[in-house]
């Protein structure tokens, strides 16, 4: 798409020179005076204003303002035959990109009309980004409806705009990373850094130096200064993700560094001064570790000044339904496969399925699903057996003869419990599920027939 260029100055053979020059390269439209411009701005978008300061009427300084109130604003250049120092800098402080002088250099201003494109281009992908991190880190992005998750996000969005260390707790896989993301998001540090260091990945040695950094000789190997992720996180959030991994000796550097907002390099003893929000997350109980001199009580206390508990996502069964669509969704897109739907039965088995891995299980049976299946309905015969409560099956494959049920119901439960199983082996097929029963097909519907279908299929 060819750039569009507005140009801006009450001289005709100037502006009409300027659009001969850069017609070639450049759609261009032509105003005499101010108002002239912000017709031509109020009806079609420009890419870059090239306008005069000095103009009967308003002056080019009130088209860099109006020019920059725009939603997708243009890029502007000033230019004038009294350019000075005080001019250029007005001009400048309005939202100018830059300041020329008249009578124009035509290759100057060809190169300036480039860069001005250029830093237009970079503001729109970087507008852009920001837009698409507000959107997967923001509270939005935070899928459920549950109670539970809504006292959660309610005291984030409480704690986010302060400066207090966080300590995240819950099990693995509950979403700990990206609560820790959503208080960054939601804080004034948002467009500064978001560091995650997983202590539990690196040893001490390499723990220390990842989170405070080395100078050159400070252990074998250092061959150069290394910047840690403490520096590297200057004025946005450090995200400790394992703190109750750590060892003793980076535990006194940081409750140290809670102390001081200061911290030193492996090797270094210069202190270096950080602003610095530290946000930490366990899945182990601290307070156990503590009593087992496993880990500091002082620094317990500094980390815990506000404490956010995950549940778990057996506890909230009510927002499994919420995830799983927006993940099989997800991969479908991902994989460019059609959309993969749960049928009801299955969609039942599944919110009912304790999760013991919580959001990353769910999220790696959808991708699972999304792979094997290839669009269409997942039905609760598709299944493995686990989440419906079931055994593997023994070994042997689908010829091998099946355990008897025995236990304390009576006959009819039973019954009923053979039923569903030999539904369930046979996806659903009545005819196969009568053969594996050992009964006729007109028995296995006079059963069904006798009890509500829900009694057999839902449980």
């Amino acid at each position: 798409m060819v750039p569009s260029v507005l140009i801006v100055d009450d001289e005709k053979h100037t502006r009409e020179g300027l659009q001969q020059a850069l017609a070639d390269t450049y759609d261009v439209s032509l105003a005499a005076n101010a108002d002239e411009a912000f017709n031509l701005m109020e009806a079609q978008p420009f890419d870059v204003i090239i306008t005069d300061l000095r103009m009967p009427g308003k002056s080019g300084l009130k088209v860099i303002d109006k020019a920059l109130a725009l939603p997708n604003h243009p890029a502007v250049l000033m230019m004038t035959a009294y350019g000075n120092i005080e001019t250029a800098v007005e001009a400048m402080k309005r939202g100018a990109v830059d300041f020329l002088a008249k009578p124009v250099n035509i290759e100057r201003l060809e190169v300036l009309i480039q860069r001005a494109l250029k830093t237009k281009t970079l503001e729109v992908e970087v507008k852009q980004l920001n837009e698409r991190l507000d959107e997967k880190f923001s509270f939005e992005g935070i899928i459920g409806t549950s109670s539970k998750l809504k006292e959660v996000i309610d005291r984030v969005k409480l704690v986010a705009p302060s400066r207090a260390t966080i300590l995240i707790e819950g099990e693995s896989g509950t979403g700990k990373e990206l609560i820790a993301q959503a208080i960054h998001q939601a804080s004034p540090r948002s467009r500064a850094p978001f560091i995650a260091v997983h202590c539990a990945s690196l040893s001490e040695n390499l723990l220390e130096s990842e989170l405070f950094g080395h100078e050159r000789g400070a252990f074998t190997g250092a061959t150069e200064r290394r910047i840690g992720r403490f520096e590297s996180a200057d004025g946005g959030t450090l995200f400790l993700d394992e703190i109750g991994e750590i060892s003793a000796s980076t535990q006194v550097k940081l409750l140290r560094f809670l102390e001081t907002k200061g911290i030193e390099r492996v090797g270094g003893s210069k202190p270096i001064q950080l602003d610095v929000r530290l946000v930490a997350a366990t899945n182990r109980n601290l307070e156990q570790l503590v009593r087992e001199g496993k880990f500091r009580e002082d620094l317990f206390f500094r980390l815990n000044v506000v404490r956010i508990l995950l549940p778990p996502l057996r506890d909230r069964p009510e927002d499994a339904p919420l995830l799983l669509a927006h993940y099989l969704k997800q991969f479908s897109a991902e994989n460019q496969l059609p959309p993969l739907g749960l049928a009801p039965g299955a969609l039942q088995t599944l919110q009912a399925y304790a999760w013991p891995g919580n959001i990353r299980e769910l999220r790696n049976f959808c991708e699972n699903a999304v792979v094997l299946h290839h669009g269409g309905t997942l039905s609760e015969y598709d299944l493995d057996p686990k989440y419906r409560g079931e055994p593997a099956p023994a070994p042997g494959g689908a010829g091998a003869a099946a355990a008897p049920l025995v236990n304390s119901l009576s006959v009819e439960e039973n019954e009923k419990r053979l039923l569903r199983e030999a539904l369930i082996k046979a996806r659903g097929n009545r005819s196969k599920a009568a053969d594996l029963m050992g009964i006729s097909r007109r028995t296995l519907h006079r059963k069904l027939a006798q009890w509500p279908e829900s009694d057999v299929t839902d449980k």
